[in-house]
């Protein structure tokens, strides 16, 4: 493909942004499509279409516009992924999207490949957690949305099972496991089958939301070792196209566990756009878009710090120094808990 490539984006929110940023700077003109007509990515797109997905005619003119489609979340209706697909190709496929979207279908995708996760099972009724004791204490889940903490229970015992829960939507039940940290890894997967990676980065969450990211992170070798091959793993089976990002979780005994699938580039890898040569958004870009790989190279150590909420307020009056680098996202209004920011700070 030239570079004269329109890419399409569904999203319009910081992850949309910083992807409009990075194909600005390989020449390629995106696209928005956001369901949210405050969206910032409007200021960093080339053309940007507020639309609902039931707007038909909305629809028809962002498909027009581009020649290829991508997305910054995962929570978008298959049905209208697949209605795209069938005029203009989606990348990660929508196939994928459906197998991270439910619980369910990708934790049994990655036991399937002989990758631990913490145990689990399928949760439909009250009576279900019943028969599962052997899950408690543990985290009950919803099956299908959620993120940042949201639709997810402690269940210590059976005492925590409200019987007014709406059980006509579907859960996971997960054993808690003793925690040690929480790692990701971010692999960019080519159409040629080229696999390229980050190292793991180390993540800090505080109430269930993502605080901070590191890298290196404190972690063996073979953690090291077996975090990428489990990484390269999913994506090879997945036959993904595209930024995918691997969370894990590292219990006290140390042993690696996956905890959840990202189809798409990340929050924690925002430390990359400094602390290497080249971002985990520009690799997606260029692989989507079918552009030649480039190698990674670390430029630096780096720590990553969310802004939270009013906190931005402080932050767009900081004077930076020259290893410090802040991200306004422009969100129209801060509410707490929401990601206003971020500000990476390079380490050597």
């Amino acid at each position: 493909m030239s570079n004269s490539i329109r890419l399409g984006v569904i999203g319009g929110g910081q992850l949309g942004s910083l992807l409009c940023v990075a194909a600005k700077k390989l020449n390629i003109e995106t696209v928005i499509l956001s369901d949210d007509k405050d969206g910032p990515a409007q200021k960093f797109c080339d053309h940007f279409i507020y639309s609902k997905y039931e707007n038909n005619e909305k629809i028809r003119e962002f498909i027009s516009k581009v020649d290829i489609v991508t997305y910054e979340f995962e929570n978008i209706p298959i049905d209208f992924l697949n209605l795209i697909e069938k005029e203009k190709k989606v990348l990660p496929n929508p196939k994928i999207n459906k197998i991270a979207q439910n619980r369910k279908l990708e934790k049994t995708f990655v036991n399937e490949l002989g990758i631990n996760t913490t145990d689990w099972t399928y949760i439909k009724t009250a009576e279900d957690i019943k028969k599962n004791q052997h899950l408690l204490p543990g985290l009950l889940k919803s099956n299908t949305l959620g993120y940042d903490g949201k639709g997810q229970f402690v269940l210590n015992s059976l005492d925590d099972v409200k019987q007014d829960w709406c059980f006509t939507s579907d859960y996971i039940l997960e054993k808690k496991v003793n925690l040690k940290k929480e790692i990701s890894v971010i692999i960019t997967r080519y159409s040629d089958g080229t696999m390229l990676y980050y190292e793991p980065i180390e993540n800090i969450h505080k109430n269930q939301i993502l605080h901070k990211s590191k890298i290196p992170a404190d972690i063996s070798e073979k953690i090291f070792k077996d975090a990428i091959d489990s990484a390269k793993k999913i994506a090879a089976n997945l036959s993904y196209i595209g930024v995918l990002t691997v969370e894990y979780f590292i219990t006290a005994n140390g042993k690696l566990l996956v905890n959840e699938l990202a189809p798409r580039f990340h929050n924690s890898g925002h430390l990359t756009i400094e602390a290497f040569n080249i971002s985990q958004f520009e690799n997606h870009v260029r692989a989507i878009c079918n552009l030649n790989s480039m190698q990674i190279k670390k430029i630096s150590n780096a720590e990553m710090r969310n802004v939270l909420g009013f906190e931005i307020q402080k932050y767009k009056k900081r004077n930076l120094k020259k290893n410090e680098f802040f991200y306004d996202y422009q969100k129209k209004e801060p509410r707490d808990g929401r990601k206003m920011g971020h500000l990476t700070v390079l380490k050597d």
